[in-house]
């Protein structure tokens, strides 16, 4: 079963599948933002929309500790720049 955990304090949301980490999104945090610096998933599990889930679960997450969002990672701009666009 495929899981996101969001782990402030190691600054990363993960995705398990079963017990076995499959991907990750790692941020870090500044004053009053969180900066998205890598988004990865294991290459069996690519195109199955994990990726963007990540990236979606860090952005809540940062609303809800009323952070701004922003990204180096280049995957995780593109995301943000698109909900910009739709929202």
């Amino acid at each position: 079963m495929i899981e996101i955990k969001f782990l402030k304090d190691e600054n990363k949301a993960v995705v398990y599948d079963n017990k076995n980490i499959i991907g990750e999104c790692q941020f870090v945090v500044n004053k009053n933002t969180w900066n998205i610096i890598h988004t990865q998933v294991n290459k069996e599990y690519q195109g199955q929309k994990i990726a963007r889930n990540l990236v979606n679960c860090v952005i809540e997450k940062a609303k809800e500790n009323n952070k701004l969002i922003v990204a180096e990672c280049s995957y995780a701009k593109k995301i943000i720049d698109n909900n910009i666009k739709m929202g």
